[in-house]
């Protein structure tokens, strides 16, 4: 199945830290390139899953931001650094034996000291395993969506390949019909300017007037490429840039029958063909 290199996810998660939202946006690029966007306290996250991403995703211009709204609710602890309090206390009693007793230490004036209260750190662990399980899941949920637009790529270079052949086919049953249709043509006019034709060398000049415009080499070739996008089609992998040589190769096809037809209806088939393979090139530029 292939996949779109396009696409967007978006996953929320909630906990007793609040709530993380991870969204996934792409757009085309020639190789893997991930940015990440996320709160300092998530940084150490980030080479793991650039790893885990690279593992799932093979091409494209990916930007992952995740945003953290904290739950107000959830009130960190908060405790006394009873060290320091000692060490006000200590300092009280010297002062206190210098310029004598100032009286009972007001306990809110002692609290209110620079680094006698402090906030219980709360474990990271959580939320980073959090963090990292909800990105697994915007992954698949963003390969799911690429998936989904794949299967409509399929469908629709399958139809361009299916409206090909059939112009291949017409093609070649209009090269058959040429010789003869060169042949009265010239007859027809030979009688308008009163000349006699030999009819061994007619016949000699229309073979060699067909080997210079044999078109029977292109059509096999574009039958065989159209094979091979079929068949990569059908790959669970990464096509792309085989798929956008292919249609090099298609094109290459087209305008050489294109160049070689002395023919209008010709001509007209292998520019409807240039028409469709060109088609394919621009959707084939959003495939994985």
């Amino acid at each position: 199945m292939i996949r779109s290199m396009t696409g967007y996810a978006r996953v929320e998660t909630h906990g007793a830290y609040g709530r993380l939202s991870w969204e996934l946006r792409a757009v085309n690029h020639r190789y893997l390139d991930f940015g990440f966007r996320m709160p300092e306290d998530f940084r150490a996250l980030e080479g793991e899953l650039r790893q885990y991403a690279a593992a799932h995703v093979s091409r494209g211009k990916l930007e992952a931001s995740l945003r953290l709204v904290a739950d107000a609710s959830a009130q960190s602890a908060i405790e006394p650094d009873l060290d320091r309090v000692r060490m006000l206390r200590e300092v009280l009693d010297k002062v206190a034996q210098q310029w004598g007793t100032l009286g009972d230490a007001d306990p809110l004036r002692l609290l209110a000291f620079p680094g006698v209260l402090r906030e219980a750190a709360a474990d990271p662990a959580p939320m980073l395993e959090a963090a990292r399980q909800s990105f697994k899941r915007l992954l698949s949920e963003f390969n799911d969506s690429r998936g989904s637009e794949g299967e409509r790529l399929t469908g629709f270079l399958t139809e361009r390949c299916d409206t090909v052949e059939r112009l291949v086919a017409a093609v070649r049953a209009r090269y058959a019909e040429i010789p003869a249709l060169g042949m009265e043509r010239l007859r027809l006019r030979a009688r308008e300017l009163g000349v006699e034709l030999d009819p061994g060398r007619l016949e000699q000049e229309m073979v060699v007037a067909l080997q210079r415009l044999d078109v029977e080499e292109e059509m096999s070739r574009l039958l065989s490429h159209l094979i091979e996008v079929r068949s990569a089609l059908g790959r669970d992998e990464a096509v792309g840039r085989r798929l956008d040589f292919l249609m090099q190769e298609l094109n290459r096809e087209a305008n050489t029958l294109s160049s070689k037809s002395q023919d209008a209806e010709m001509t007209r088939l292998a520019v409807d063909m240039k028409v469709l393979i060109e088609q394919m090139r621009e959707q084939v530029q959003n495939i994985e």
